[in-house]
């Protein structure tokens, strides 16, 4: 849903003395209209009661649309407002060390945006303000969207490496375990703790799980559950972590869920971050990984003070007909192509898979059938031609294991980093509720 891209609008309160107004401010109403007010202080900055309504609506319709139970208002508002809370130290922060979003990634991103959706930007603007959205509104939570990942990229994501050592242990972990290539739907319930928490807090959190446990084996609905009490960065979305490899779970779950079937509820799961609950959902196996690839070879050569774009094309026309006419494609890309890595074994790329070239050069090598060459054409790194020597269907699984290993690693390593600092960014911070006022 375009929604789902949605994130409450933030006010931008940054003065001492206008905190202070509103802190001290009645909240009567003004000839018949209710005044907004404070709901929570957050370090100098503030989260208002038309903030947390807007975005509560926000959730509450994913929720319906999702066709899961609605929890009690009262732990989804706190849920909510919890999730503001992290997105506003995050605005802080990223304000703090220099983040900005210009209008023009601004307006590019909103573009792509009703693109996905197979919208004109004015049917999009159309269909936010009938659905009750300010198009204003909606521009100012975008740039916070993507404000909050520039932060999280530079502050996470731009750290973590995975090297080779790494992916082989995990490869070879993976086949020693016999782990297949089935995939795993998992939801799941995270009660946290803080870094922090002392034994009585812990015992507390754990208290919660159990309660939680009794309610599931007495039939509650786990994502209603999800919604109501877990802490999870998927807890608006019934605690739903999508489809996952055997080896895409993370390590804490891995081996309960080799033991769990479809609908199994895992017992209580102790980690740093608190106690979590995982629930099979369903399960699917896959299959190998065939694409078809594709043996080429070409001619590049670049405009330059001496060579305009058209004299370039000219020539590789010209070449292209002295191949046309019988002369070896490799001799004369050893002789006039300018890249050089392939030029020394006569313009030849190997087999390539899909995705591994730039789209431009690979949609007109796509277009010719073996032994066709191309007509000139421009890409990024400058003029060519190319011919298709042949084709097959290869299995790239091995490859792919290793792609995907690495991603899996460097997911995991994401996630428990992104845990731990908002973790630690919520426990620096100074938060007072005022929900309950």
């Amino acid at each position: 849903m375009v929604f789902d891209r949605l994130t409450s609008f933030r006010s931008r309160l940054s003065s001492a003395g206008i905190i202070a107004a509103l802190l001290l401010a009645p909240a009567v109403p003004y000839a018949g209209v209710p005044l907004d007010r404070i709901v929570a202080v957050v370090n100098d900055d503030v989260i208002m009661q038309s903030e947390l309504q807007e975005k509560l609506r926000t959730v509450i319709n994913q929720l319906e649309q999702q066709g899961t139970v609605l929890p009690p208002m009262a732990a989804l508002k706190k849920q909510v407002l919890d999730r503001l809370i992290l997105n506003k130290l995050q605005l802080q922060l990223a304000s703090i060390t220099g983040i900005r979003v210009d209008d023009e990634t601004l307006n590019r991103t909103i573009s792509n945006i009703a693109a996905e959706n197979n919208l004109s930007l004015n049917q999009f603007r159309e269909i936010l303000v009938n659905d009750g959205y300010s198009y204003e509104r909606f521009r100012e939570d975008i740039r916070d969207e993507i404000i909050i990942t520039r932060l999280r990229q530079r502050q996470i994501d731009n750290r973590i490496t995975v090297t080779d050592r790494e992916i082989e242990n995990f490869l070879a972990t993976e086949k020693h375990q016999g782990y297949t290539e089935t995939e795993y739907r998992l939801s799941h319930i995270l009660i946290s703790t803080a870094e922090t928490a002392t034994p009585e807090e812990i015992e507390q959190a754990r208290l919660v799980g159990e309660k939680v446990l009794e309610d599931l084996a007495a039939g509650a609905d786990f994502a209603q559950l999800a919604a109501t009490v877990s802490d999870g960065q998927q807890a608006m979305k019934g605690g739903d972590l999508g489809w996952k490899k055997a080896d895409e779970i993370p390590t804490l779950f891995a081996d309960y869920v080799r033991d769990m079937k479809e609908g199994d509820v895992s017992e209580l799961i102790q980690s740093s971050s608190g106690f979590h609950i995982i629930k099979l959902a369903d399960f699917r196996s896959s299959e190998k990984h065939i694409v078809t690839q594709t043996h080429a070879r070409h001619i590049l050569i670049r405009p330059n003070e001496l060579l305009t774009a058209d004299n370039v094309r000219t020539r590789l026309d010209q070449l292209r007909q002295r191949i046309k006419g019988g002369e070896d494609f490799a001799e004369l890309a050893r002789a006039h192509s300018e890249d050089t890595v392939s030029a020394a074994v006569g313009g030849d790329l190997g087999w390539v898979s899909p995705g591994n070239l730039v789209p431009d050069f690979e949609s007109r090598m796509n277009d010719l059938g073996p032994g066709e060459v191309s007509e000139p054409f421009e890409t990024q790194f400058g003029w060519h031609i190319v011919q298709v020597l042949e084709r097959r269907d290869f299995d790239n699984s091995e490859e792919m294991k290793h792609a995907r290993a690495r991603e899996i690693i460097r997911a995991r390593k994401i996630e428990e980093a992104q845990q731990n600092w908002l973790r630690d960014l919520r426990d620096e911070a100074y938060v007072e509720y005022r929900i309950d006022e």
